[in-house]
C-alpha cells in the first residue's frame, strides 16, 4: 500500500511538474508566437506582443509589451496586462476574473477626412461563413475589479476643417463587481487628466445586463478649443479663449428605451470669448454658470434652478442690407446645404431598438417639444455694444451695465414669468423694465422707467426725412406698458414722460429751428388703434422759428426731404385704410415762450420775435365738439403785449372758434418790410393795436378786425412793382385823428366751407378799399366826422356871380369843414381860387365901370378944390356925370378914340354904345378874373383863420384857374386835402 501510495505522489508529482512545465513555460512561448502570428496575418499595421507569462496555479495571465503600429507611432499598445482567472469559472457558469490590470495602456482614435474610423482598419479579418447568431443572453461575465493605470488617450478628427486634437495623457479608471448577470452593479471610478489641464471624474456604478449606470460625472476646466473646430464648420465663429466645466449626478437605464436622468447639475463657462472670422470681438464672457439643474430625457424636461452671467460683453451690427451680423453668421457658411432626408419609402422604419423604446407617430404629427424650466436667472453687470450700418451715418448704442432678472421661466409660455432689466443706455442714460411675461398667448405687463436717454440717437433715422440736426434731447418716463395680444396688437401704455432740453437746427439755414427746456406729458395713456389720452402738457421757454423764403416757401417745406413717390402713395393709402386715432389732451400749458418770424420775401427783410409766452390750452378731444379754452398772452419784440383767448375745436375749428386776439403796443418799425412792399414808404415810426375777434359756427365765419395805429410817420418813398397805387400819405392824415391814432374797423363774413373764400385776401381788399374811398373821396370822409357834414359837400365854396362873398351857406360849409380838420390835425387845405367869365366877366364889368366913375370924379373934385370923401369908393356918382366921364374912360380904356360914325347919334346912343364898348372890354378881362378868385380864395382862408380857429399853417392858397360857373351861374371855388 506504501509502495502504491508512493507511486501516486510520484506520478502527481511528475504531472505537476508537467503541469508546471507546460503552464510557466511551453503555454507562454506557444500563445505568444501563435499570438505574434495572428497579429502579423491579421493587422494592417507592424504588431507584435513582447511578453506572455501565464500562472498555472493561480491562473494569472500578464502580458507585456503590446505594439499595434509604426514603431514610435503605435495606435493600440500598453506596457502591461494582468488578468486573474478564478477557479470557480469551471462550476459558476460565468467566467470570473479576480482582478484585470491594464497599466500605461495608449490608444489613438482618429478620424480621416473620409469618415474613416483608424480602429477599424487594423485588422483585416475574413469573412464569416456562418450566418449572424440570433440575439440572445449576453456571455456571462463576472470581474471583481478592473483597473487601468496611467492610461494614455489621443483622439483626433480630421474631418472639420481645422482638425480635433484631444490629449489625454492620464487616465486612470477603477471598476468594482463588472458582470453581465442581469441586476449586478459595477461600481466605477474613472479619472482622466489633459496636459491643457483638463480633468474628468466619473465615479458611480455601472451594470450591462440590462445597460445602466448612476453616479457623479465632473469636468473641471475643460479647454473649449479642443471641441471648437465642430461648432466652426457649423458656424464660422472663432474661439479666443473658453474653458467649460461640468458636474451632475445622473441615472442612466436603457431597458425600456433610454432613460436619462440629471440631478444637481452645474454647468460653467468661464472664461469664455469669441470673434469672427475677421477678427472682430463678438462676446467676450467673465463667467456663466447654470446650477440646481434636472433633466428627464423621457420627459423631454429640463428645470434649471439657477443661472448666474457675470461680465458679459458683447458686439451687434445691423448691416447694410438690413440683416444682422449674428444672423449671417449663424446662418452658416455660404453654399452649406442642410441634410437631406431619405426619401419616404412607405417601407415601415425598424426601430433602433427595442419596440417599446420608440415612439411612433406619423409625419404630420408634431414633435414633442422640450421643456425647459428657469427657476432663477441672473445676469449681472453685462455690456452690448451695438451698431446699425442701415443709415447713411452708422448708428452706435452703448448698452450697459446691463443686469436681467428672470424667475419662473417656462418654455411651453403658458405661465407668466418674473422679468426685471436695468441697464444704462449711452453715456448716462438708464433703462429699467420690471413685471411679468408671458410666451403663450403673448402677454406682458411692465413698469418701464427711462431717466437721460439721449435723444440724439435718432439723428441717423431722421435725417432721410428731414434737413434736421438733433443737438441735444433727454428722455425720462415712468410708463405701464400692458401687452394683451400680438395678434392685433393689443398694447396699452400709461404713465407720464418728459422731454428735457431738446435743441433742434435747421442744417439749411444753419439756425434754431424748435427747442424748449422742458416738456411734460402727464396722464399718458395709449391705446395701441384706438386713443391716446393726455391728461396735461406743460412746456416750459418753448420756442420755434419760422421763415419765408425769397421764393415764398417756408422753412418747415425746405426741412422735410422729398421721397419717392411711389413710397408715399404707399403710406397716404396705409393711413387712409387706418382707422383715426382719437386724440384727447386735458391742457396745455405753456411758460415763457418764444418765437422768431421772418420773411425774406420783403426788401429789405422783415424780422420779428414773440417773447414771455404763458398761458393754458383747454382740453383738446378729437371725439367731442365742445371747444376748447385758449387763453395765451406774451409780448412782440419784448415789449409789445400779445393776447389770445376764447375757444376752439381743434380738430375741427370750422365746426366752431371763438377766438379773442390783441396786439398791444407793436413798433410799426418792424413792419417797414411790409409797407415798403405794399404800400410803397418805409414806416419812420408808429405803434399798432389789433383786436381780433373770428367767430366760427359750422364754417360761417363772423369776424370783427379793429385796427388802432398810433402816431404812425410815413417815412422815405420805396420802389416797389407790388405797391399799390394810392396816396398813402393823404390816405395816412385823413385816418389820423386829433390824438395821431387811425382807428379802423374791418367786418368780415362768409362761407369758410367755399374753396373760393379766403379770408387774408378779403381782409386787405378790405382795407384796400376803405383807403381807397378816403384818397378819391376825402371831403366825404372827413365831413363823416362831424354831424351834418355827411350830408354836404365840403369839397367846394359856392360864390355868387361876380362876388367874393360868402354867403351863409358857404359860411355853414366852412364851418363844418373847420370841424373836420380838427379832428385830423395832419390834413391840410389846399384853396384854390376860381373864376367863371361867363358867370362873374359882366358883373366884374360893370363893378369896374362904376369903380372908374368914382375915381374920376374923385380926381376932379379934387383938382377943383371940392371936398371929397376919404377915398373914392365912398362918392356916390349921379347918373347926369356918366356920360361925360364915359368918354374919358373909353378912351383911357381902349386906348382910342370913339368912331367917327357915333358923332352922329344921338346923345343917349353915343352912351349906350361907349358904355358897352367898355363892358366887353373888362368882361374879358383876366387881370379881373384872376383878381376875383384870389379874392375869394383869401376870403375861406380868412373865414377858417378867424372863424374856424384853423392854424393859418395849414392853409395854402393854390394858383387861381379859370373854370365854368355853375348852371344857376354861381361860381364853386374848389378845395384840396394834402397831408403834411
Amino acid at each position: 500500500m506504501l509502495k502504491g501510495l508512493r507511486r501516486a505522489v510520484t506520478a502527481l508529482l511528475i504531472a505537476i511538474g508537467l503541469y508546471s512545465l507546460i503552464g510557466f513555460l511551453v503555454l507562454p512561448g506557444i500563445a505568444l508566437r501563435i499570438a505574434n502570428q495572428q497579429l502579423e496575418q491579421y493587422a494592417t499595421q507592424p504588431a507584435r506582443l513582447d511578453r506572455l507569462q501565464v500562472n498555472p496555479f493561480t491562473l494569472q495571465l500578464d502580458l507585456w509589451g503590446l505594439h499595434i503600429g509604426e514603431p514610435g507611432k503605435e495606435q493600440l499598445a500598453f506596457e502591461h496586462l494582468a488578468v486573474d482567472l478564478q477557479i470557480d469559472s469551471l462550476w459558476s457558469g460565468a467566467l470570473h476574473l479576480a482582478d484585470v490590470t491594464l497599466v500605461k495602456p495608449h490608444t489613438e482614435v482618429r478620424f480621416s477626412k473620409d469618415g474613416t474610423l483608424n480602429l477599424t482598419q487594423l485588422f483585416k479579418l475574413p469573412a464569416s461563413e456562418q450566418p449572424e447568431p440570433e440575439p440572445g443572453e449576453p456571455f456571462a461575465l463576472r470581474i471583481d475589479r478592473i483597473e487601468l493605470l496611467g492610461g494614455n488617450l489621443h483622439f483626433q478628427d480630421l474631418r472639420p476643417q481645422e482638425p480635433i486634437d484631444i490629449h489625454y495623457d492620464d487616465l486612470n479608471l477603477e471598476l468594482h463587481n463588472l458582470s453581465t448577470l442581469p441586476d449586478d452593479n459595477a461600481d466605477m471610478t474613472l479619472v482622466a487628466t489633459g496636459p491643457a489641464g483638463g480633468r474628468i471624474d466619473w465615479i458611480g456604478e455601472l451594470s450591462l445586463s440590462p445597460i445602466s449606470s448612476r453616479g457623479t460625472l465632473k469636468i473641471t476646466d475643460e479647454p473649449m478649443q479642443a471641441f471648437w473646430p465642430y461648432v466652426r464648420d457649423a458656424v464660422p465663429l472663432v474661439l479666443e479663449k473658453g474653458a467649460v466645466s461640468l458636474s451632475t449626478d445622473y441615472q442612466l437605464n436603457l431597458r425600456d428605451g433610454t432613460e436619462l436622468l440629471l440631478s444637481n447639475a452645474r454647468v460653467k463657462i468661464a472664461p469664455f470669448a469669441m470673434q469672427s472670422p475677421d477678427g472682430k470681438p463678438l462676446i467676450k464672457l467673465e463667467s456663466f454658470e447654470v446650477s440646481d439643474t434636472s433633466l428627464d430625457f423621457a420627459k423631454q424636461q429640463v428645470v434649471i434652478g439657477k443661472v448666474r452671467g457675470q461680465k458679459l460683453e458683447a458686439w451687434a451690427a445691423r448691416e447694410n442690407d438690413g440683416e444682422l451680423d449674428w444672423q449671417k453668421l449663424l446662418a452658416g457658411k455660404p453654399g452649406d446645404q442642410p441634410a437631406q432626408t431619405p426619401a419616404h419609402t412607405g417601407e415601415p422604419a425598424e426601430p433602433a431598438g427595442d419596440s417599446t423604446a420608440t415612439v411612433q407617430r406619423t409625419p404630420d404629427e408634431p414633435a414633442k417639444p422640450w421643456r425647459v424650466q428657469v427657476k432663477d436667472m441672473q445676469l449681472r453687470e453685462y455690456h452690448a455694444h451695438l451698431v446699425d450700418r442701415v443709415p447713411s451715418e452708422a448708428v452706435a448704442l452703448e448698452l450697459g451695465p446691463l443686469n436681467v432678472d428672470v424667475q419662473n421661466f417656462d418654455s411651453l409660455g403658458t405661465s407668466p414669468f418674473a422679468l426685471k432689466v436695468d441697464t444704462g443706455v449711452g453715456k448716462q442714460g438708464k433703462l429699467q423694465a420690471e413685471g411679468q411675461v408671458q410666451m403663450s398667448p403673448t402677454t406682458a405687463a411692465l413698469k418701464v422707467t427711462t431717466r437721460n436717454i439721449d435723444l440724439r440717437v435718432a439723428q441717423a433715422y431722421i435725417t432721410p426725412f428731414m434737413h434736421l440736426e438733433l443737438r441735444s434731447g433727454l428722455l425720462n418716463s415712468d410708463l405701464d406698458v400692458e401687452l394683451a395680444s400680438t395678434e392685433p396688437l393689443g398694447l396699452r401704455v400709461h404713465g407720464k414722460a418728459q422731454v428735457t432740453q431738446l435743441h433742434t437746427l435747421d442744417t439749411l439755414k444753419g439756425r434754431d429751428f424748435l427747442r424748449w427746456q422742458q416738456l411734460d406729458l402727464g396722464g399718458v395713456d395709449y391705446r395701441h388703434g384706438d386713443r391716446l389720452d393726455i391728461e396735461r402738457i406743460d412746456l416750459q421757454q418753448p420756442y420755434a422759428r419760422f421763415i419765408i423764403n425769397e421764393d415764398l416757401s417756408t422753412n418747415v417745406n425746405e426741412l422735410i426731404v422729398k421721397q419717392p413717390a411711389g413710397n408715399a402713395g404707399e403710406a397716404q393709402a396705409s393711413a387712409a385704410a387706418e382707422k383715426p386715432l382719437a386724440i384727447r389732451v386735458g391742457g396745455i400749458n405753456l411758460k415763457d415762450g418764444s418765437a422768431n418770424f421772418a420773411d425774406f420775401s420783403l426788401r429789405p427783410n422783415f424780422a420779428t420775435a414773440v417773447q414771455q409766452l404763458n398761458g393754458r390750452i383747454g382740453t383738446l378731444d378729437s371725439t367731442s365738439s365742445k371747444p376748447a379754452t385758449v387763453d395765451v398772452s406774451g409780448k412782440v419784440d419784448r415789449y409789445a403785449p400779445v393776447s389770445i383767448k376764447g375757444s376752439l375745436t381743434p380738430f375741427d375749428p370750422l365746426q366752431s372758434l371763438d377766438i379773442a386776439t390783441q396786439f398791444k403796443q407793436v413798433e410799426l418799425t418792424t413792419l417797414t418790410p411790409y409797407s415798403g412792399k405794399f404800400a410803397g414808404y418805409r414806416i419812420r415810426k408808429g405803434r399798432l393795436n389789433l383786436d381780433l375777434h373770428y367767430r366760427i359756427n359750422d364754417g360761417k365765419l363772423n369776424a370783427q378786425n379793429k385796427v388802432l395805429v398810433e402816431q404812425l410817420q410815413l417815412g422815405e418813398k420805396v420802389d416797389s412793382p407790388d405797391a399799390v397805387d394810392l396816396p398813402i400819405r393823404l390816405a395816412v392824415a385823413l385816418l389820423k385823428d386829433t390824438q395821431g391814432r387811425i382807428s379802423l374797423e374791418l367786418p368780415l363774413q362768409g362761407d369758410l366751407n367755399n374753396p373760393e373764400f379766403s379770408v387774408m385776401p378779403i381782409v386787405w381788399q378790405t382795407l384796400r378799399n376803405l383807403v381807397l374811398r378816403a384818397a378819391q373821396a376825402p371831403f366825404k370822409f372827413i365831413g363823416g366826422l362831424v354831424s351834418g357834414g355827411s350830408e354836404m359837400d365840403l369839397s367846394s365854396v359856392v360864390f355868387a356871380p361876380g362876388s367874393a362873398e360868402l354867403d351863409g351857406q358857404a359860411q355853414k360849409s366852412l364851418d363844418l369843414l373847420a370841424d373836420a380838420l380838427r379832428e385830423r390835425p395832419a390834413l391840410r387845405l389846399e384853396i384854390e381860387g376860381l373864376s367863371a367869365q361867363s358867370s362873374d366877366g359882366p358883373l366884374l364889368a360893370q363893378q369896374r365901370l362904376e369903380r372908374e366913375y368914382q375915381n374920376y370924379l374923385y380926381r376932379i373934385m379934387q383938382r377943383r378944390g371940392d371936398e371929397v370923401p376919404a377915398s373914392a369908393d365912398l362918392l356916390a356918382v349921379p347918373d347926369d356925370d356918366k356920360a361925360p366921364l364915359l368918354e374919358g374912360i373909353y378912351r383911357a380904356r381902349l386906348k382910342q378914340q370913339p368912331p367917327a360914325e357915333w358923332a352922329d347919334l344921338d346923345d343917349d346912343e353915343r352912351t349906350v354904345r361907349l358904355r358897352d364898348a367898355v363892358l366887353q372890354s373888362w368882361g374879358d378881362s383876366r387881370a379881373l378874373q384872376r383878381q376875383l378868385a384870389q379874392d375869394r380864395a383869401a376870403m375861406i382862408k380868412g373865414y377858417l383863420v378867424d372863424r374856424g380857429q384853423l392854424a393859418g399853417e395849414r392853409l395854402y392858397l393854390l394858383d387861381v384857374i379859370f373854370g365854368e360857373a355853375e348852371k344857376d351861374g354861381h361860381v364853386a371855388t374848389p378845395l384840396h386835402l394834402d397831408s403834411e
